[in-house]
């Protein structure tokens, strides 16, 4: 076992033949290093309670093995407590079933194409909620004769809830997302995963009354429909990752939310390397909005697919905070679905990642809570190619180039290993 060959993991995630043109894989499953099944199953007590400080070590060491990726980012994403028995999280799991079918039979009564195996991408409304009749929709949609009945019923419900006319707006652009989304997998030759894709957006922009759908989300939501078979469970860990990112998404009008964690990137790097920031302020990014793609979307497009998750897991992991489960929990934090700290009773160190650990020790942690590992990781991508960028870079879309042209060859372990150590050097420098 030990002395096994690193299996590629990328036979997990089938690539359409003719795309010859995606990053290739560096993660590789290692044995004794990557969180296989067999340690993963020891990881639980008889009654169901997780080692969960014995997972993250071994997480951070070689990632997961991807038969078991999805039930292990359901505890990193705090779907579940690790402290919880498996009968208790059936329970948990059976509630959270039930809650999205009426979610989703209320969506289906407003719009019917909501679970039928189809989706469409051209509106189906105007902003003053009247009816387009578009035979387009009707085309895409399994709906068939019906599709001209709700277009009748729909015009004849009279005023529409401002509510409804802005969900409504959504779901094309939704669609037209989804297409567009991980078009290498051969998974996503199938309409059905599309169609589960845009099911899961289009509920979630329904429930979430503050940020909605935005671009970007799909790519998030993406990985969920793969690794977890059942749509509800891929929805609730979808979910749970926008309480860490929603706020990225949310638009004041003013200004974006991930305006602050690129202030945020800038005064690291003013205070990493200060020579790479003047030169990138005298370039015109001293906002540093060549890095909102990373942000945003953590990643998702610089790293081919399966490292992406690798990526995803170790940031994870090394974030974990074990309060993270009954935070999300709290009555109050059903309607706000905001980012916080958890507060209180003092938590177990050994049961948190080593980033969080950091943050705990060093009170490495802004107004709005703990900096998220992500902005770390970009700022160790500008600081090892600081030379390159200061020689090469004449404008912006050459900083651009330059930082697509390294994150091709980015390796995700080093570059959490790389944040770690940037982290470190800012709480000193920062505390002087």
């Amino acid at each position: 076992m030990w002395g096994a060959f690193a299996e590629p993991a990328d036979s997990y995630y089938q690539i359409r033949p003719e795309c010859t043109d995606v990053p290739n894989t560096k993660f590789k499953i290692k044995p004794g290093k990557t969180l296989s099944v067999r340690k993963w199953q020891a990881a639980f007590t008889t009654e169901g309670f997780l080692d969960m400080g014995k997972t993250l070590n071994r997480i951070q060491r070689g990632g997961i093995h991807p038969s078991i990726r999805g039930e292990v980012w359901e505890f990193l994403l705090g779907c579940y407590d690790p402290k919880s028995t498996f009968e208790e999280r059936e329970q948990i799991r059976q509630r959270r079933r039930l809650q999205y079918a009426s979610w989703k039979e209320e969506c289906k009564q407003m719009f019917p194409v909501i679970g039928s195996g189809g989706f469409i991408t051209a509106p189906v409304i105007t902003s003053k909620g009247e009816p387009i009749y578009d035979p387009l929709v009707l085309q895409e949609t399994n709906l068939g004769a019906n599709g001209s009945d709700f277009f009748k019923e729909l015009a004849s419900r009279g005023p529409l809830d401002q509510k409804v006319i802005q969900w409504l707006l959504t779901l094309h652009q939704i669609g037209l997302d989804v297409n567009r989304t991980d078009r290498t997998l051969v998974f996503y030759e199938k309409k059905e995963n599309l169609s589960k894709l845009w099911d899961i957006l289009a509920l979630y922009a329904w429930i979430d009354n503050d940020v909605g759908y935005c671009q970007g989300m799909s790519d998030l939501c993406s990985p969920m429909i793969m690794l977890l078979e059942d749509e509800a469970d891929a929805f609730w860990c979808f979910e749970r990752l926008m309480r860490r990112l929603r706020g990225n998404f949310r638009d004041t009008g003013r200004s974006v939310g991930v305006e602050a964690q690129l202030t945020h990137l800038a005064s690291i790097t003013q205070i990493i390397d200060p020579k790479l920031h003047h030169h990138l302020e005298n370039l015109g990014g001293g906002d540093y909005l060549f890095a909102i793609r990373m942000i945003m979307v953590q990643f998702r497009r610089e790293f081919s697919f399966c490292d992406s998750l690798y990526l995803w897991e170790m940031m994870w992991a090394l974030e974990y905070d074990p309060e993270m489960y009954s935070l999300y929990e709290e009555p109050q934090f059903e309607g706000e679905r905001t980012e916080g700290s958890s507060k209180g009773k003092p938590k177990s160190i050994n049961q948190c990642g080593k980033y969080e650990r950091e943050n705990m020790k060093n009170g490495g942690k802004s107004a709005e809570g703990p900096l998220p590992i992500s902005v770390f990781l970009v700022a160790s991508v500008l600081k090892d190619k600081s030379s390159k960028l200061m020689t090469e870079a004449r404008g912006l879309d050459d900083v651009v180039k330059i930082l697509n042209d390294i994150t091709g060859n980015l390796d995700a372990k080093k570059a959490c290993t790389g944040a770690m150590k940037l982290h470190k050097k800012y709480l000193k420098k920062a505390k002087k």
